[in-house]
């Protein structure tokens, strides 16, 4: 069996704990020793993985045992450590947190089991001294098979708070401290929703990178964290396949990516360009005409209401889009792309913008969340991604409302009856009109093979 890569899982306490700060510090600082650093992101988070994806310069990967399974999890893991020295996994809300709060399926804990992977335990340790005792030990043993094997405090007050943070860990026998992160000593991070703000490389800048490794170089033991990672114990890994289409069976799909839209999981679109699609990326925000002779559109999440003015303003673009929606050929869009589809946007400041005006309704922003979690979708009928009975996972998460109810129009249907897994509510979405289907869901389509088959099948090819 080939060599497992070196790997830690950098987890918190809670959400707000500076795991992101931590990780994206971490794996620069790794970088800079000429690590080839491969990032992970657990959970369905869209906005993490991409500043991760900034720090490394490569893709981030979701591991989401409940939208993927762990097969896949760890297949995907094998498949993308191949050519990495060492990952950097950065976990979701608290150590524990997952899909309910009766087991840690879906949580950090899970994968770092999973992965057999030692984690570094993120504390907050404003206003804590011995405290951290009682923290570090109830998460050490709530489950067997899950190895803190070093704890990290953020928000540290002074050199002696740093003595008396390891002084009650060692003497409770407890993982050590490997380092205390001075308070207010990384540069902040803008956020925005669910996380950071749209991912961009002026918000996180090599200045800022450098900035961030520094502080880590300066107050944690990096030289212990690798030794960990080289450390830990092979987990037991799947070797994942690869089907490859000749060349000349592949189908053009454009990909709106831009500023406004970028939320796809990086997995999926390797998984399409393996199946047969050649992607062809295009800016609604700037383009002017779609490309050439496309055999279907993907328009992924984002954040189009932060740009509205502008998208509303290139009417050619919305236009081409509209006139791609009645030739008959696919057109997908998740979240962001449905807004974009919709008749227009009202933002939280009362302007509205009108947009591509397919989908029969307005959407208006809210200031709070309209839905988060995560759902799984069966299809009530045949679609470009499934046959009616068939299903996928995935996750809500948008401030959007729709004004009204698109199916009040008799050119549209529900393609979908949408199950959410904390209450078990289910709604009728999936909106479709011919070959047309838009939906607030973000699907996990690389753990969905079946699915991403039909779609290309749909756009024409085998």
């Amino acid at each position: 069996m080939a060599p497992v890569c070196p790997r830690v899982v950098v987890a918190g306490t809670s959400s707000g704990v500076g795991k992101t700060s931590i990780s994206l510090a971490l794996v620069h600082a790794l970088k800079k020793r000429r690590l080839k650093v491969q990032p992970f992101k657990v959970g369905p988070d869209f906005l993490d993985p991409t500043y991760l994806s900034l720090a490394s310069g490569r893709d981030c990967f979701n591991l989401d045992g409940w939208m993927s399974g762990k097969k896949y999890i760890t297949e995907l893991f094998a498949r993308e450590t191949a050519t990495a020295d060492i990952a950097v996994i950065e976990g979701v809300m608290g150590l524990f947190d997952g899909v309910d709060p009766k087991t840690s399926k879906g949580s950090s804990a899970e994968t770092a089991e999973l992965l057999s992977a030692p984690i570094l335990l993120v504390v907050n340790a404003r206003g804590m001294a011995r405290s951290i005792a009682a923290v570090v030990k109830g998460f050490s043993e709530l489950e067997k098979g899950v190895s803190i094997a070093g704890v990290i405090a953020n928000h540290c007050g002074s050199a002696r708070h740093r003595e008396y943070l390891a002084s009650a860990l060692s003497s409770a026998n407890l993982p050590p401290l490997l380092g205390a992160i001075p308070k207010e000593a990384f540069p902040e991070l803008p956020s925005r929703h669910l996380g950071l703000v749209t991912a961009g490389k002026s918000n996180l800048n090599a200045e800022i990178l450098d900035k961030l490794a520094l502080v880590l170089e300066d107050n944690v033991d990096i030289d212990a964290i690798i030794k960990l990672a080289k450390e830990a114990e092979p987990p037991e890994l799947g070797e994942a396949s690869s089907e490859i289409i000749p060349e000349g069976q592949k189908v053009k799909l454009g990909l709106a990516y831009d500023d406004a839209f970028h939320f796809y999981y990086a997995d999926s679109l390797k998984k399409m360009e393996q199946l047969g699609c050649r992607l062809i990326k295009f800016s609604p925000l700037s383009d002017e005409t779609l490309p050439k002779n496309l055999d279907g559109l993907y328009m992924g999440g984002g954040y189009p209401e932060e740009y509205a003015e502008t998208l509303s303003e290139n009417r050619p673009m919305l236009e081409a889009v509209k006139q791609f929606a009645g030739s008959g050929k696919p057109l997908y869009a998740e979240c962001g792309g449905l807004v974009y589809l919709s008749q227009g946007v009202e933002t939280l400041d009362g302007k509205r913008y009108p947009l591509a005006s397919i989908l029969p309704t307005h959407v208006k922003m809210r200031k709070s969340f309209k839905h988060l979690g995560y759902v799984e979708a069966t299809f009530t009928a045949d679609t470009i991604l499934g046959l009616k009975g068939e299903s996928l996972k995935g996750h809500r998460f948008h401030y959007s409302e729709l004004e009204s109810d698109p199916l009040k129009n008799s050119e549209w249907s529900a393609s979908y009856s949408l199950k959410t897994r904390r209450t078990g509510e289910t709604a009728r979405e999936g909106f479709s009109r011919k070959s047309v289907l838009t939906s607030y869901l973000h699907a996990h389509l690389a753990s969905n093979v079946t699915a991403l088959k039909k779609f290309i099948a749909s756009c024409g090819g085998n």
